[in-house]
Order: C-alpha cells, then sequence, then structure tokens
C-alpha cells in the first residue's frame, strides 16, 4: 500500500519539525527568564528583553507554538490511520501549518514590543486572535471533516479527545477574547471587574484543561499502545475517562481566584469540582500505565517508552497536586508562591513535554520512512537530562513555594509580620538556582533531540514502514 497516495503527511511532517524548533526557542526563553530572576541585570536595561514581556513569550511559545504544533502533527496523523482515509481538506491543512507560524511568529514580535492584552494565556491582541480563530476553525473543518468520511464506522477514543480539545479551544478563544478595538495594537475587554476574573479563569484553566490535557490524552491513546505494541489496557475506561474529564474540567476554573471578589459559593464550586477531577484524571493515568501490562521489559530497552510512562507518572502526580491545590485551606498557603510555578511545570515538563518528544520520536522514523530513529542511545540520554532536569525543577519550586508561603504568613507575638518580603525573597535564592540547572539540563535535552532527528531525516536510506492501524 503506497502510503504517500493514501495519507497527506506532508502537513504532518511540516508541524513535526517546528515541534523540535518551538521547543528549543520556547526553552531559551524560559532559561533566559530563570536567569533573570537570579540575575536581573540579564535584561541589559532593555525593555524587550525585561522578564515582564519575556515571561509571556515563553509560555506562549511552549504552549501554543511548541505544545500547539504536536497536537496538530499528532492529530492529523492519527486521525487518516484510525479512519482508513486521506485528510481532508489538503490546501485548508496547509493553510492551518502556514497560519499557525503566523500566529507564533507574531506573538514573538508584538510580545516583546510590550502589546498584550494582559491576560493568562490569552495577552495576544485582536487582530491576532482574529488570526487564531479563523485558523482554529479551518482545523475543525480538517478533522471532523476527516471523521466524517471516515471508512471505519467506530471511532478511537483518540479522536474523541482531539474533538472535544479542537471544539472547547474555539468556544474558549472566542468568548474570553472578546474585546472592542481602539486601534490596531489596543483593545479593551467587553468584560470587566470579577466577570472579567471569572472569563479568564474560566478560560485559562481550560486552556490546561483541554489543550495541555485533552490533546494530549489523545496522543497517549494512540501512541502509548502503537509503541508498547500492546491494545489499551481497558477501552471502556478510556470512554468513562473521556466523558467524566469533560463534564468536570469545565468548572474548575474558579480555583485560581480563592480569597478574591468572586462570590464565595463560585470558589466554593470549583473547589469541589477540582477535587472530583481527581478520580477521572487518575483513570486515565491508570489505564495509560497498565496498557504495559505484559510488556513492562520492554522498558529496558526502549527509551522512548521510557519518556511516555514517566510522563503519564507526571500526569498522575500533577493531577492529585492540582485538587489538592484547590482546597482553600491549602491554598492559602501555596497561592501565589513558587509552588504554584513548580506545579505548572512538573505538568508543562513532565506531562506533556515528556509525551510530545515520546510521540515525536515514535513518529518521525514513520513520517520518513526509516526503521527507526538515527540514535537509540542518544534518546536514552536525553529521556535521563530530561527527568533529572524536571525532577530538579519541580523540587526546587515547591520547596521554594511552601518556604515563602510559610514566611508570608509568619507572625509575631504582637502580630506583626515575623519576616520582610525581601527575607523571603534571599531565602528562595538558592532554590531559583537549582530551577535553573534543571532548566539547562531540559533545555539540553532539546539539542540533543535536534540533532537526532536532523540525523534521521539526512539518511539517504530509507526503509519501507508498514502502514499503521488502529491502535
Amino acid at each position: 500500500m503506497d502510503k504517500s497516495a493514501t495519507y497527506n503527511d506532508k502537513v504532518v511532517r511540516q508541524f513535526s519539525i517546528m515541534v523540535v524548533i518551538w521547543g528549543i526557542v520556547g526553552m531559551l526563553v524560559g532559561v533566559i527568564i530563570a536567569a533573570q530572576l537570579i540575575w536581573p541585570a540579564l535584561n541589559f536595561d532593555l525593555p524587550f528583553l525585561t522578564y515582564a514581556r519575556l515571561r509571556p513569550l515563553h509560555t506562549n511559545a511552549v504552549i501554543f507554538a511548541f505544545g500547539g504544533s504536536a497536537l496538530f502533527a499528532t492529530s492529523y496523523y492519527v486521525v487518516q490511520r484510525t479512519c482508513h482515509v486521506r485528510l481532508a481538506f489538503d490546501k485548508l491543512a496547509a493553510f492551518t501549518f502556514w497560519g499557525w507560524q503566523l500566529v507564533i511568529l507574531l506573538a514573538a514580535i508584538t510580545l516583546p514590543l510590550g502589546i498584550t492584552q494582559s491576560k493568562e494565556y490569552a495577552e495576544l491582541e485582536w487582530p491576532i486572535d482574529l488570526l487564531i480563530a479563523v485558523v482554529w476553525v479551518s482545523y475543525a473543518i480538517v478533522f471532523f471533516g476527516t471523521i466524517a468520511k471516515r471508512r471505519i464506522k467506530h471511532i478511537y477514543v483518540a479522536n474523541w479527545f482531539y474533538g472535544a480539545f479542537i471544539i472547547t479551544v474555539a468556544v474558549l478563544h472566542i468568548f474570553n477574547n472578546l474585546a472592542v478595538p481602539v486601534s490596531l495594537t489596543k483593545s479593551y475587554s467587553i468584560y470587566t471587574g470579577v466577570v472579567d476574573g471569572m472569563m479568564q479563569w474560566w478560560y485559562g484553566h481550560n486552556a490546561v484543561g483541554f489543550f495541555l490535557t485533552a490533546g494530549f490524552l489523545g496522543m497517549m491513546y494512540y501512541f502509548v499502545p502503537k509503541q508498547a505494541g500492546r491494545p489499551v489496557y481497558s477501552y471502556r475506561l478510556s470512554v468513562v475517562h473521556f466523558w467524566s474529564l469533560i463534564a468536570v474540567y469545565m468548572w474548575a476554573g474558579p480555583h485560581h481566584l480563592h480569597y478574591t471578589s468572586l462570590p464565595d459559593w463560585a470558589q466554593t464550586l470549583g473547589m469541589v469540582f477540582s477535587v472530583v477531577l481527581l478520580a477521572p484524571s487518575w483513570g486515565g493515568m491508570i489505564n495509560g500505565i497498565m496498557t504495559l501490562s505484559g510488556a513492562w521489559h520492554k522498558l529496558r530497552s526502549d527509551p522512548i517508552l521510557k519518556f511516555m510512562i514517566v510522563s503519564l507518572s507526571f500526569y498522575g502526580m500533577s493531577t492529585f497536586e492540582g485538587p489538592m491545590m484547590s482546597i482553600k485551606t491549602v491554598n492559602a498557603l501555596s497561592h501565589y508562591t513558587d509552588w504554584t510555578i513548580g506545579h505548572v511545570h512538573s505538568g508543562a515538563l513532565g506531562w506533556v513535554a515528556m509525551m510530545t518528544i515520546g510521540t515525536m520520536y515514535c513518529l518521525i522514523p514513520r513520517l520518513y520512512n526509516k526503521e527507526a530513529m538515527y540514535s537509540t542511545k542518544l534518546i536514552d540520554v536525553h529521556f535521563w537530562t530530561s527527568t533529572i532536569g524536571v525532577v530538579l525543577y519541580a523540587v526546587a519550586l515547591w520547596v521554594a513555594g511552601i518556604t515563602q508561603g510559610l514566611m508570608w504568613r509568619a507572625v509575631n507575638a504582637d502580630g506583626t509580620l515575623t519576616y520582610s518580603f525581601v527575607e523571603s525573597l534571599k531565602a528562595t535564592y538558592p532554590y531559583y538556582g537549582l530551577r535553573l540547572i534543571g532548566g539547562l539540563l531540559f533545555f539540553s535535552g532539546m539539542f540533543i533531540m535536534a540533532y537526532n532527528v536532523w540525523k534521521t531525516i539526512s539518511d539517504k536510506k530509507p526503509v519501507p514502514v508498514a502502514v499503521l492501524e488502529p491502535a
């Protein structure tokens, strides 16, 4: 069977290469701002190099450029293989690639210039938001158009997760970014006060819930069974996981607004749904890990599976930590501290990046008709650099955050604060150093990956690979 005549893999290859490139760029900016927190003079008194402008560039580059490109690539790949049809609307699929890269380029220009809506994960101004909406609707047309013309009646569970992610992100993006433009580079949100905060965290937490969770669970449900050579542990559990996750996640956003002017009932609602969210999340983690039942021995020789299993472990840990931090009494200690940053990065690096990297190592040889990646040894080295890096990073910030929380709430017998803010900052400095080392390790792994991918692609001796069937 001629794969090139059957499937549109050109757009998948394009997005896959950009995953590696944007991973390096996004993590480089992360390393720079981590260093600036230790040595503030590293901004060289240049406005576009200040932490305040580079930090949103870092989050957008890692989430939407690196993670987004991975989701486009894998969803286009998986939907074709599981539906046994070519991707719908080739030209529209090509538009989603070039349109998404243009969005990222515009973000890289505008954010350092200080052109921003000042909304978390939604900083980009209205012209770019319009472009995102057009690209995203085009993405939905391509994806669901492919589902509609499928030759297989059954819709594999990975496509349910991808589909939910695509629809929900469209709704979140459009409604959170409703604004009144006053110039080409400035607009004002139609929401005000506490309603604006509520909308923002309905969007912000579900950007995590659907962009960084549901989408990557779609990736997990196809590529973990594929790499393990085993069927998914429980198909029934995967369906329960899907419906319970999408039903519960949407309500969890208010836990970002504890002890604010948001009505107390809404804060409590967010907390309750966040705690309930633990059940479907751990159901998914168990389903992924137990897929290796009968194939655990493969972990000894397959570093790609190591990436995936460690990723699922971090998913389980992050989805335990998140509900715990949403409980008001815990949140009173953790909120506004580096514990939150540690939590975010254990999810973003431990879960999202590790699953993405493992999946790319699984996917790229197939896309370029190679027997395997250029070097399995380099994948193993990359695995250990990434794992040690993320553990150092997360642990350092957990300790830093708890230290900050305890110091900020410590009071003397007369009711005055025991520590000044500067004293708490001084106490966290050593952990910022550890965070930087962890970030550098993770960042260095991306160069190992780039070299391995380049050597794999440039190999002039292609080896035919059988067409993949549904997992």
